[in-house]
């Protein structure tokens, strides 16, 4: 049973792509178990933008599979369903469950087909979180609020030991790309493709717009 696992900690993954990110939590005994997350929203965007565009981070340990889903609760609200970056769909503190690859290819292509593409998806989502915003006198940056909660040493021990060997080498998501941009428009690509767009005329140069 998910109560009796080792550990229990919440959760960001972040696509790279769109800067979008899911927050949730998620219960085991192994922190490499190779768990991602569980949001529809977000097995749309890891099936459209690619799992290696995914990174997930974990943001807190908690002692408990009850104090764990009263912390979700209280970070993934109301309010942060309507930040423009957020891909959860409900409040937290029920958890999810996980996907297969075949489940999340089904699911992408369903919001593909009803939003007309990932573009217009975001935009519809955008739009409406927009209207919240005012209603509740919230800034469009709204980030959760971790000020005045401090973790104790076993839980800074168990982020360190999540950590390692975490993000360094070909375990980062962004080993071997790079960033190129013409101006107008930004993408990521493979190192060993750099030369021929920096030289195709077209205007391509390293960084960001």
């Amino acid at each position: 049973m998910r109560k009796e696992r080792k550990y229990h900690y919440i959760y960001k993954t972040t696509c790279s792509v769109t800067g979008k990110y899911y927050i949730g939590m998620h219960s085991t005994d192994d922190l490499d178990d190779g768990y991602i997350g569980s949001g529809k929203r977000l097995w749309f965007s890891i099936n459209y933008h690619g799992k290696e565009n995914h990174t997930k981070e974990i943001l807190e340990f908690c002692e408990n599979r009850a104090e764990l889903k009263e912390r979700e609760r209280e970070i993934v609200n109301e309010q942060l369903l309507e930040e423009d970056l957020c891909m959860n769909l409900i409040v937290g503190g029920e958890g999810g469950r996980g996907f297969t690859s075949d489940e999340a290819k089904k699911g992408g292509e369903a919001y593909m087909e009803k939003y007309g593409g990932t573009d217009t998806f975001y935009q519809c989502r955008s739009k409406g979180g927009k209207t919240t915003y005012e209603r509740h006198g919230l800034s469009e940056n709204f980030k959760p609020d971790w000020v005045g909660r401090k973790h104790s040493d076993e839980t800074k021990q168990k982020m360190s030991e999540a950590k390692k060997g975490k993000g360094t080498g070909k375990a980062n998501s962004q080993f071997g790309t790079c960033w190129i941009t013409n101006g107008t428009e930004t993408k990521k690509v493979k190192k060993e493709e750099l030369e021929s767009y920096l030289h195709s005329g077209e205007g391509w140069r390293t960084g960001r717009k």
